[in-house]
């Protein structure tokens, strides 16, 4: 698929990596994370050459997979399909993602002064990206700095533009299941992003009722797609778990090849690439988290966004409201109050 976008014609003093070893240098990069100096040596090509070769193929991995496998619904049927996985794998009616955003360590880029330098410390980009059921990912947004909050991350997104401005064909308000009242469709997300509409978050603190501790759990329960396809991620492509040596521009580039590449073996190898032991789980019948082994891959990467206390809308609290006395009524499921207790 990719050959004709990396193939090269030989000289007369020197033959062309082929395409094959262009490939194969870069997948090595993006699964061991393995320096570029290390990779000279075992393919004997020039570290200067590689360092050429690897942006150039994560490029055209991402151009010739993202129209087949990481595509964003257009159309309200499309939409629905998303929210019928929902409602059908989480218990969670409505829902058209699980919204997460992490920080990409980087090396300092050059002349760059404090603009990557996020609140922990350390020089990042940040990779905000919606889910969908099956651990997929359905949308990204790489690329901002780290210094950003999270809300200006947030407010700067293509997709808060796009949902606002009803430009993705997301379908008008409809009856939660069994439940003569309608709701807008939404997003789920932690905390650390404002609560709209369109975007339920958890209700804040751990002095709460009994009711809103069980909405927390469901939507958590959502969410929980977007930190294990995070997770599946870092632990799969070990060049997220620690700073990309190269300038933002490139070590965008790779961000891109990695989501799609996820979203292919997610699809055609799913076994192999994604067994349910990687995974955090829940066992219903015992009434316990699992917690997957993708935990123990994890180092220092796609470190969490900032919270930063807002005061929502009064519009948004009370879609969220509707959806907490739902989950507490007619849409409640039989281990929800024991396992609530779990978060």
């Amino acid at each position: 698929m990719i050959q004709p976008s990396i193939s090269k014609t030989d000289t007369r003093m020197t033959k062309a990596v082929t395409p094959q070893e262009r490939l194969a240098i870069t997948l090595r990069y993006l699964a061991t994370g393995e320096t570029q100096t290390s990779l000279s040596y075992q393919f004997r090509v020039s570290q200067n050459l590689i360092s050429l070769i690897i942006p150039e193929t994560c490029s055209a991995i991402y151009e010739a997979l993202q129209p087949i496998y990481m595509w964003m619904p257009r159309s309200q049927e499309e939409w629905r399909k998303v929210s019928q996985d929902f409602h059908s794998l989480w218990n969670y009616p409505l829902c058209l993602g699980a919204l997460d955003g992490k920080r990409v360590l980087l090396q300092k880029p050059a002349h760059s002064g404090s603009h990557y330098y996020d609140y922990k410390g350390n020089f990042s980009t940040i990779l905000m990206a919606l889910v969908d059921a099956d651990y997929k990912f359905l949308y990204a947004d790489i690329g901002t700095n780290g210094r950003a909050s999270d809300g200006g991350v947030w407010n700067k997104c293509k997709l808060k533009e796009d949902i606002e401005n009803e430009e993705i064909g997301i379908p008008p308000p409809a009856n939660l299941p069994n439940y003569d009242i309608q709701v807008p469709y939404v997003i789920v997300g932690d905390d650390a992003f404002p609560l709209q509409k369109y975007l339920m978050n958890p209700y804040p603190g751990n002095d709460q009722s009994n009711e809103k501790h069980i909405h927390n759990y469901r939507l958590s329960r959502a969410r929980r797609v977007s930190e294990n396809a995070f997770g599946i991620l870092s632990s799969r492509f070990q060049v997220l778990n620690k700073p990309i040596r190269t300038c933002p521009e490139r070590a965008n580039m790779v961000i891109q090849a990695c989501l799609v590449l996820h979203n292919m073996l997610r699809t055609e190898s799913r076994q192999d690439y994604s067994p349910p032991e990687l995974l955090d789980q829940e066992d219903i019948q015992r009434r316990r988290m699992v917690v997957g082994q993708w935990h123990d891959h994890q180092h220092n990467a796609l470190g969490d966004l900032q919270v930063i206390a807002r005061r929502p809308k009064r519009d948004a609290m009370q879609v969220r409201d509707l959806f907490c006395t739902y989950f507490n009524n007619e849409g409640s499921v039989p281990w929800q109050n024991e396992m609530a207790l779990l978060h």
